[in-house]
């Protein structure tokens, strides 16, 4: 999933130095979902990451079931950056997918408005243990299914599996187009504003 779609040749924009609200959001999930991509495809920087490159012993470690020709792997987050407006900027964190790293998920769910779960439906139990954390510290959270051409499953299907609750968005993308991976946030912020959005006052029932 790391070559890119002809979306990513679209120039990025200079970065506004007026900026003074930074907004957090983390992209989470398995080993080789594609979080480092949709940072990648995204961001109007050159996203900072910390891949490093695959080694024999790391393969005694790291399960590569499905993801055999990956090379390179996240040791720490990509950090990714997009101007909202003038004040406003969105951070995106992309977390490592390697069981030995998830010590540092929690950290990155500090003070995050939401996130993004990434799978792969070929491999959705590596999603389990992002999903079960999300809901730990009670932060929203959208299920985003990454294209690898694999078998197709349908939505009810997939929400079975991973045993979504009805509210939480599922949709599906191609981390690899900045297009596609903007509809993914889009729809993390309108579950947000949901999410977020004042109950209705309750009519009081009339006095006997």
């Amino acid at each position: 999933m790391d070559s890119a779609t002809s979306d990513q040749s679209e120039p990025r924009q200079t970065l506004q130095s007026t900026a003074d609200n930074g907004l957090k959001i983390v992209i989470v999930g398995g080993f080789g979902v594609g979080k480092t991509t949709m940072v990648r495809s995204v961001s109007e920087i050159r996203p900072l990451n910390t891949e490093e490159t695959m080694t024999k012993a790391g393969e005694l470690v790291d399960r590569t079931d499905g993801v055999a020709s990956k090379t390179a792997t996240t040791v720490a987050f990509d950090f990714g950056r997009i101007t909202l407006d003038a004040r406003n900027v969105l951070y995106l964190f992309g977390a490592p997918g390697q069981e030995r790293f998830w010590f540092l998920w929690d950290r990155l769910f500090a003070g995050t408005l939401g996130a993004v779960v990434l799978v792969d439906t070929r491999r959705l139990a590596d999603s389990w243990y992002a999903i079960d954390r999300l809901e730990h510290h009670g932060t929203p959270f959208v299920v985003a299914c990454n294209d690898f051409g694999g078998a197709e499953h349908t939505p009810q299907e997939i929400r079975a599996a991973l045993d979504l609750p009805a509210g939480v968005p599922l949709v599906f993308c191609d981390a690899r187009s900045r297009e596609s991976s903007k509809q993914v946030l889009i729809s993390l912020v309108q579950h947000l504003q949901t999410a977020l959005a004042p109950s209705p006052p309750k009519t009081p029932e009339p006095t006997p």
